[in-house]
């Protein structure tokens, strides 16, 4: 399979939600830009959440589009912290979905609304609507919140669902679609499952994705929501169906956190470090002791996130 992704001169991520924020960081650049404290009151701050989402931006030459990447876990965090930063949602033509866990989708129908579009799309894997649980042992099961198709369509979206790659916005954005798990220690989550047809199954949870964009001269961003499938298979697979190598930057959740995953992350890192990009943003479900790791190990190349925060990679 080969895609043909076409360049552009900028994409920038906004971040809505996220597990962190400090308004009295200051620590801005050409790349990061933080949100101006001095702009909020107490009634309106940025709140950080367990979960992720965030306003997607690409530009080339006078054009721009944007689009929503998940929508974090309370119904009204990601909106609030959209109307804190003062962001006009109205441009906004697509929504995507990275994975059906709780923590991705639960602003979807108050962004939706302040989108406003009646014809607007949600694009997303199949397997979002799994029924999902997690297995502490043989006799308890802790249920996972689920995402009904009901859910989705009272939101006011049209759904679009899909397993394989899909170019968005005249082949300048890529819905990467199923991740194919080829590393020997990206497993995911072994005590998490799914049932059908009252079958129990381990969940794989190959609903996740990322999104990816090509930017001149500078190659590949991948933004990833969990990166259950492996960050490290993301990125893989997405140098092989684009067929470009060169990677700018690596952003969004790596799921390195906790004590299933304590074990991968050198050898993630490693990973990252052949693969090099210019940047690297560990976001939401990396986890703190993976994030203090990256950033020990490549610290020219690590970025902080949190709320609020727009990162921004562009052409040379």
């Amino acid at each position: 399979m080969s895609i043909i992704l076409n360049e552009i001169e900028k994409i920038e991520v906004i971040s809505l939600q996220d597990n962190y924020v400090d308004l009295v960081n200051m620590d801005s650049t050409e790349v990061v830009q933080r949100a101006p404290m001095l702009a909020f009151e107490s009634k309106n701050s940025l709140i950080a959440e367990h979960g992720f989402s965030a306003l997607v931006k690409l530009s080339n030459g006078d054009e721009s589009r944007s689009m929503i990447f998940d929508f974090g876990f309370s119904e009204k965090g990601a909106v609030q912290n959209a109307d804190t930063l003062g962001l006009d949602l109205t441009s906004v033509e697509i929504l995507v979905l990275s994975h059906g866990h709780m923590d991705h989708i639960g602003g979807l129908k108050d962004i939706a609304v302040r989108v406003g579009k009646k014809d607007l799309a949600l694009l997303t894997h199949p397997a979002v609507f799994r029924k999902r649980h997690i297995k502490l042992d043989e006799k308890t099961n802790i249920p996972l919140p689920p995402i009904t198709k009901e859910r989705v369509l009272e939101a006011g979206v049209s759904l679009k669902e899909t397993k394989k790659p899909s170019l968005l916005f005249d082949n300048s954005l890529l819905f990467l679609g199923e991740v194919p798990r080829k590393t020997d220690y990206e497993k995911g989550i072994p005590n998490a499952f799914h049932t059908e047809n009252n079958q129990e199954s381990h969940d794989a949870m190959s609903d996740d994705t990322a999104i990816i964009a090509n930017v001149r001269g500078k190659g590949l961003v991948i933004l990833s929501g969990c990166a259950h499938s492996g960050i490290i298979n993301t990125i893989k697979y997405a140098q092989k169906i684009t067929g470009i190598n060169k990677v700018f930057a690596v952003m969004g959740g790596f799921h390195l956190s906790g004590p299933f995953f304590e074990m991968i992350i050198e050898p993630t890192v490693k990973a990252l470090k052949e693969i090099n990009p210019e940047y690297i943003i560990p976001t939401h479900c990396t986890g703190r002791n993976a994030v203090n790791f990256i950033e020990k190990e490549m610290p020219e190349q690590f970025l902080l996130n949190m709320v609020g925060t727009k990162m921004i990679f562009k052409a040379t």
